[in-house]
């Protein structure tokens, strides 16, 4: 039988590659390595387990926590007996939990530790169809007696106990699955309200494997480090699909705190990443930089200004000139491959950037230093892929062409359709909705705005609703302005506004990292975010990255006037999805008063913003916030500076 579903291509690996390794896991400082064979037993002892305590087909399991083996098992468990898995974002609150939980009607729930299960356990008497929660971690929960909680290895037990008198059932039950079964109902971002649960078939999933596959030289001995939340599309596409169709090796790390230590011991070839992790790693390359001493910030300023300009020409298609092939050799020594090796790139043959638009200067900064990094596009109704960019063909401005077997049209008013067998089954309940979104003829609206260049290569410009002009008719993405803002190391994020008014503002958020180590660096004293986003230098400071981004935007399209916000942006207070996509609706309305100061001429707003703390208690922030006016740039733009 050919392997059309994700638990027949496990049974395949465990025969053809059984000694290889399949998953490593860091626990107490020590990579464990699992093998195919092992990778297949484990997962089939956890299937007999649900089997055990009644899980049947079409039933529902969901996983929460970090990136764990055994979260990954009992997802591929669920769907060997014909059930879906539903990946949630470890940080949701209560009641992203219980949406979820309550929409998919969850009958098993695994989760990785004791603060996951303290999440679920209180939210049993609002979900009906719970019956049972696993936990990976026994640390603290000894002394837990409810009902419906076992451990992964009593599961496991049960399931031998289970096997026993019942030899080969879960071969079986995967023998009577199919392609077109549901396999992942996984959740949307939910940028515009509640999440939609996305249905993906193993034709799905597998569809949008092979054709990464076809397009990149992905090999059995790759390596990757499996570190983004498992409820992203793009993790459960690299960590689950990807790894099964070819047969590569995840690493999980030890905790979310090790990740940059483990990236360097594994040395990953391929990883993907979304933009706030790039510009994350820029900003602490920054940081290093700015604290480093004199000589080594002066060399590490000259080799990136010589990669800068020497990246140029390679763009164009020319050659370097031998002066500058040369500097770049010396730069390989001394600055560039330092830099890939604390990244934990060093081996990284490619890294992929997706899940929203990476900033150009960002990008370029990466591709310059000797990473290759390139552009993905998809989402989760697509089955996490659709465009990817060629090693010779990374654009910063464009997501390449799309991948072998699937097709894109762009409608009258620019919106991007695709068709292929990617393309999702639907959102789970809400029929109406689904047919809004899927023409008869079976194409996706994406609901991003874009046009395909000379070349053959998708160039998105922003989500078509985002899309809008300047009073004067200016054409206006506030997409491409929030990216050249986040370069500056001292902004963390940025909501740009403009539609249909006569000038372009923002309200910024400031990086507390970097410019507490600007202030810090001055004396200047501060006790919160509030208190060091409030003061005056502080505010002149980002007056002055707007100013050197202004010097870079047409003319028309210049920020005109800012705010900082008294706190950051927050996926707890529904500002931002899990994913670190601004909800932009949202923010208008929370911030309307804030927005209409922009354009009242006001020079002082009295802003109250309700906040959530981490055990679901809410809070207020009361305080007055000046807004600040950006003089026009005269000057080219220029690195910041840091020391």
């Amino acid at each position: 039988m050919s392997a059309t579903t994700l638990p027949l291509l496990l049974r395949r690996n465990a025969e053809a590659m059984a000694t290889r390794p399949a998953m490593r896991e860091k626990k107490h400082g020590i990579w464990q390595t699992f093998t195919w064979s092992r990778y297949w037993e484990e997962v089939r002892e956890f299937a007999l387990g649900l089997a055990a305590h009644g899980f049947q087909r079409g039933d529902k399991l969901a996983v929460i926590g970090d990136n764990r083996p055994r979260l990954y098992w009992a997802q591929l468990a669920a769907q060997c007996l014909g059930g879906a898995a539903v990946p949630m974002y470890q940080d949701s609150i209560a009641t992203e939990l219980v949406f979820v939980l309550k929409h998919a009607e969850v009958s098993v729930v695994v989760a990785e530790d004791q603060e996951q299960v303290d999440k679920v356990l209180p939210l049993k008497s609002e979900l009906p169809k719970l019956r049972l929660v696993v936990y990976d971690d026994d640390r603290g929960m000894r002394r837990y007696s409810t009902a419906g909680l076992a451990s992964f290895e009593e599961m496991q037990r049960a399931g031998r106990r289970f096997g026993a008198t019942r030899p080969g059932y879960v071969e079986t039950e995967i023998d009577h699955g199919g392609p077109g079964d549901l396999a992942l109902l996984t959740y949307t971002s939910g940028t515009t309200g509640h999440p939609k649960g996305v249905m993906l078939s193993h034709a799905n999933l597998l569809s949008s494997g092979a054709g990464f596959v076809a397009a990149e030289d992905i090999r059995a001995t790759d390596e990757m480090l499996c570190y983004l939340p498992m409820a992203w599309i793009g993790d459960s596409l690299f960590s689950i699909v990807l790894t099964l169709l070819v047969g590569f090796t995840c690493n999980c790390p030890e905790r979310p705190e090790t990740v940059q230590r483990d990236l360097r011991e594994i040395g990953p070839t391929i990883a993907i990443a979304p933009p706030r992790i790039w510009e994350g790693m820029l900003t602490q390359l920054r940081v290093r930089a700015a604290d480093a001493t004199p000589l080594k910030r002066k060399t590490f300023e000259f080799f990136r200004r010589l990669a800068a300009g020497a990246s140029a020409p390679k763009g164009d298609g020319r050659r370097s000139p031998l002066l500058d092939r040369t500097g770049l050799l010396l730069g390989e020594i001394l600055v560039y491959g330092p830099v890939r090796d604390q990244l934990g790139l060093r081996r990284a043959r490619w890294v992929y950037t997706g899940g929203a638009p990476l900033g150009p200067d960002t990008f370029k900064f990466f591709r310059s230093f000797g990473i290759n990094i390139k552009q993905v596009w998809g989402s989760t109704e697509l089955s996490g892929l659709a465009s990817l960019q060629p090693d010779d063909e990374a654009d910063p401005d464009t997501v390449g062409p799309v991948i072998p077997g699937t097709e894109i049209r762009i409608t009258d008013d620019g919106e991007v359709l695709v068709r292929s067998g990617g393309v999702f089954q639907g959102y789970y309940k809400q029929p109406e909705v689904t047919r809004d979104t899927l023409t008869r003829d079976g194409w996706y609206r994406t609901g991003d705005c874009g046009f395909i260049d000379q070349r053959g290569h998708l160039v998105i410009v922003d989500r078509a609703r985002d899309v809008g002009k300047l009073a004067d008719g200016t054409p206006f993405a506030p997409q491409f302005v929030e990216n050249k803002l986040k370069y500056s190391p001292f902004i963390a994020e940025a909501v740009a506004f403009g539609d249909h008014r006569p000038f372009v503002a923002a309200i910024i958020a400031i990086d507390l990292t970097t410019v507490g180590n600007w202030a810090e660096r001055r004396n200047l004293a501060y006790t919160s975010f509030q208190d060091l986003s409030a003061k005056r230098e502080v505010r002149r400071l980002i007056a002055e990255q707007v100013g050197e981004v202004n010097a870079s935007l047409p003319a028309a399209a210049r920020i005109r006037r800012f705010l900082l916000l008294n706190k950051e942006f927050d996926a707890d207070d529904n500002e931002i999805t899990r994913t670190r996509k601004i909800r932009r609706r949202f923010v208008a309305e929370k911030y309307a008063a804030v927005v209409e100061a922009f354009y009242n001429g006001d020079q002082e707003v009295e802003l109250i913003t309700e906040i959530t703390y981490e055990d679901g208690r809410r809070g207020t922030l009361r305080s007055s916030i000046i807004l600040e006016d950006v003089l026009e740039a005269a000057e080219p733009p220029r690195e910041p500076a840091y020391a």
